[in-house]
């Protein structure tokens, strides 16, 4: 059987897969993507159609990455005929003491003053006039970016698609799981159910299924599966408006009360608002305990929400749905970028993006990644996500 020889190949055909491929084809690298499942699947990180950009973050690392993805989105809105981005503006609020998944608004604060981005700090009450909430308790605060948008994620990725789809040296390759990972001297035998590839280099970037492939090389990472759940609430006020937001509160028992929201568009049920809750009762193990089925019970919180704090709303969950993501179990740290560990042969060939919410990033990843697999190093300080040091673990 004949063995086709690539400069890269990538495992993982989910949004950052495919921009790394994009990224790659620009610089006419013979780059063969495999994803496992059919292309725009929605059994990854990547499941549901839309997504929050935000400037906000507690780090300022995280703020200047937000700031430096900005001209890739546009580079990509340029390729297609589709707006990507809506811009709305990111609304966080909330209980100005409360640290979560997302981080803490006078942290963020602090951040965004820093590196000098605009945003406007608020009160309950103006929270309540400007932007339909209700019911919150006096002593919430909250702030406004205007860059913040709703992302049309399924777009997004349909933009890749098309673009790999048109590069000459891109070849894309669906239900294809990688089942084996050969050293051969200074290059990679990869084995699927479809052929043998052999690469100079890898990149592995197969969202919440990291682990089945970097088994492969002899190490892992610790991570939680958490299965979010969302959902869409049918509006009662056709003129109702919400910008893209983020509630800061403490829980309640098993009740996570953190949720997060968009705005109605055109794309995605425009009669329809989503609010989702951000936290899980139950994290899974393995990626393979995954359902479609969101948890009753975080839909009940969640309609809980809205009925109690949100104007122009139905209470009632429609078009519901989940999403896989992987988490590290790093505190405070979502995205790890790095290297495979000193003990894998030709380590310094595989370069590898785990864990996290990274969607609001996507364009910008594919270039750091394609940078790090062709060429060992990037222009971006990725000091903040080299952790692999730390958290990859020997088999």
């Amino acid at each position: 059987m004949h063995t086709e020889n690539y400069d890269v190949i990538v495992i993982g055909g989910g949004a950052i897969g495919l921009a790394t491929a994009y990224h790659l084809g620009k610089r006419k690298a013979k780059t063969l993507v495999l994803e496992q499942f059919t292309f725009a699947n929605q059994l990854g990180s990547s499941a549901g159609v839309s997504r929050q950009f935000r400037i906000p973050y507690p780090d300022e690392y995280m703020v200047q990455m937000a700031l430096d993805s900005q001209p890739y989105w546009d580079e990509l809105e340029k390729t297609t005929s589709t707006q990507l981005l809506d811009k709305v503006g990111t609304l966080w609020f909330g209980d100005p003491n409360v640290h979560s998944t997302e981080g803490n608004i006078a942290e963020a604060e602090e951040a965004l003053k820093a590196l000098n981005v605009p945003y406007t700090t608020l009160t309950a009450k103006e929270i309540e006039e400007q932007y339909h909430f209700r019911n919150l308790p006096d002593t919430y605060t909250g702030l406004f970016q205007p860059d913040g948008a709703s992302i049309n994620f399924k777009a997004t990725i349909e933009a890749l698609l098309e673009l790999c789809k048109k590069e000459e040296s891109v070849q894309l390759q669906e239900n294809s799981p990688v089942l084996e990972i050969k050293h051969i001297g200074e290059l990679f035998k990869i084995i699927t159910p479809n052929g043998a590839y052999i690469t100079k280099k890898l990149a592995i970037i197969p969202g919440p299924y990291i682990n089945s492939v970097i088994n492969l090389l002899e190490f892992k990472i610790e991570a939680t599966y958490w299965n979010m759940s969302s959902a869409y609430f049918k509006k009662t006020d056709p003129n109702i408006q919400y910008p893209t937001w983020f509630v800061f509160q403490n829980a309640i028992g098993e009740n996570g009360n953190q949720f997060y929201g968009f705005p109605s568009v055109d794309w995605d049920h425009p009669e329809y608002i989503r609010v989702a809750p951000d936290f899980v009762i139950n994290p899974l193990d393995e990626p393979s305990d995954r359902t479609l089925i969101p948890n009753p019970q975080e839909l009940s919180y969640t309609s809980e929400w809205v009925q109690n704090h949100m104007a122009g709303l139905s209470t009632e969950p429609e078009y519901t749905s989940t999403c896989l993501i992987a988490l590290s179990k790093i505190p405070n740290k979502e995205l790890l970028i790095d290297f495979a560990p000193g003990y894998v042969p030709n380590h310094k060939n595989i370069v590898l993006y785990a864990t996290g919410w990274a969607a609001k990033f996507t364009p910008f990843l594919g270039k750091i990644m394609s940078d790090l697999a062709l060429d060992g190093h990037t222009d971006f300080d990725i000091t903040p996500f080299q952790l692999g040091r730390k958290y990859f673990k020997s088999l």
